[in-house]
């Protein structure tokens, strides 16, 4: 069932779990999202970053897959197909294209700039039934060739920004995209609980959900964190199962180089990657 994240969000936020971001990158990450979601019966979102809208030949057909798998696969919990880490001109093409909710990430223009942009994108969103993500303070590594050094959000920026009507907010603190390295510091909680006090109980999004120990995600989640994004770790998943299918020479038994059969083993695994993020979430049985 296809809706904007904000009602999710909002029960997430007074319910002291988080709904999980699962981040598509083909039909075979998309199926095994929503199939998995539907069998925890938990609400998801699927993020859609604008090289892997790309990737899957623009927005439209992206809204189309999903739409349609969706309907096909009889998929009855609340699912949001949402931009993420999306461009000022981004953002525009996926409310056209038929997304339900965006991120619009501001994050590296001064912050009156940000503000100028997301007023916008506000009105744009609210007045075609979506739900909108902004980002104050960057997050650490890297996304689509967006480098940021996962700098620390400042409270007042955050308020400034939350003031504007936005549904939900992503503030750096210190969280970071792709592999944590064995030096990083950890969530900084000072930081998570005075944005969370600034900004009027929004529900607050952690990106770089990869790798994050579990009683950092519980922490997070009891200041006010409502939404975490999991990318990386699918990825991983991914490419674990596919390499132990083919360095077993499964693809050369009877029709193994079949791409459904090819292809399995990967899809499985994300499933049950997303099925221990839900359950850590604790967003299982919220649908």
């Amino acid at each position: 069932m296809l809706v904007n994240a904000t009602e999710m969000l909002l029960k997430a936020r007074d319910g002291h779990y988080a709904v999980g971001q699962f981040n598509i990158n083909n039909l075979e990450w998309t199926k095994s999202v929503l199939l998995t979601a539907q069998e925890m019966n938990s609400p998801v979102i699927l993020g859609v970053s604008e090289g892997a809208g790309k990737y899957m030949t623009g927005f439209k057909t992206v809204a189309a897959m999903v739409k349609a798998m969706d309907e096909s696969l009889g998929i009855t919990v609340p699912v949001a197909l949402h931009l993420d880490h999306g461009t000022y001109e981004g953002a525009k093409a996926c409310i056209e294209a038929g997304f339900t909710s965006i991120m619009f990430d501001g994050s590296h223009y001064p912050i009156d700039e940000n503000v100028a942009k997301t007023t916008e994108l506000v009105a744009l969103a609210h007045e075609n039934g979506l739900s909108i993500e902004a980002e104050v303070g960057s997050i650490g590594g890297e996304e689509d060739g967006v480098i940021g050094a996962g700098e620390v959000a400042d409270p007042a920026e955050c308020a400034k920004i939350t003031a504007l009507g936005i549904d939900f907010l992503a503030a750096g603190i210190g969280n970071i995209h792709g592999k944590y390295p064995a030096n990083w510091k950890g969530l900084d909680f000072e930081a998570l609980d005075k944005i969370h006090a600034a900004t009027d109980n929004i529900p607050l999004v952690l990106h770089g959900g990869t790798g994050i120990p579990a009683d950092m995600i519980k922490k997070a989640i009891s200041l006010g964190v409502s939404k975490i994004n999991v990318n990386t770790e699918c990825q991983l998943s991914f490419a674990a199962a596919t390499r132990e299918y083919i360095e077993a020479g499964k693809d050369q038994q009877g029709k193994g180089f079949d791409p459904r059969k090819l292809l399995a083993p990967g899809a499985e695994a994300i499933k049950a990657t997303v099925r221990e993020k839900i359950e850590l979430f604790g967003s299982a049985n919220k649908a």
